[in-house]
């Protein structure tokens, strides 16, 4: 008679963390150096910022390709840096679901982005109105050192 112990380890759901359900949240939520974050955004513009291609003489580096997007929901719009594979998905009309999104600062404004923990999915067409006029991206931040005395 096996005891449940051994038995979770024989059916291999010993030591497996309960699956969280994910938080979709809206792009007005979203502030400077939070992580983890997964929401249905629509691609409005994908303009390839770097694109280094690979040289002769040497065969393990892989090209390098960057493409800022600009993604946005019925709250507003953020700058998306999509990486190598991501700026396929990335195109302008597709709506795609973010998992895991980690807002990057870049020279003072926001930026999203996913690492190699998340994901990027595209899905079906949402039918929400993109609000424009608040790209979170044109917002600058200022790094401010308190002193407490």
């Amino acid at each position: 008679m096996a005891t449940k112990n051994q038995q979770q380890q024989q059916d291999g759901t010993a030591n497996k963390p309960a699956k969280r359900k994910p938080v979709f949240i809206k792009v007005d939520q979203l502030k400077p150096g939070t992580n983890g974050h997964t929401l249905v955004a629509k691609v409005l513009s994908s303009d390839t910022v770097l694109q280094k291609g690979r040289p002769s003489t040497s065969q393990n580096l892989r090209p390098t390709l960057i493409a800022e997007c600009l993604i946005g929901d019925e709250t507003g719009t953020i700058i998306f840096t999509a990486r190598n594979e991501q700026v396929e998905l990335m195109k302008a009309g597709n709506t795609v679901i973010v998992r895991n999104a980690k807002i990057d600062m870049f020279k003072g404004s926001m930026r999203l982005a996913v690492d190699k923990w998340g994901r990027i999915e595209v899905t079906e067409p949402e039918k929400f109105a993109v609000k424009e006029d608040n790209n979170l991206s044109l917002v600058e931040y200022e790094l401010v050192n308190v002193v407490e005395e």
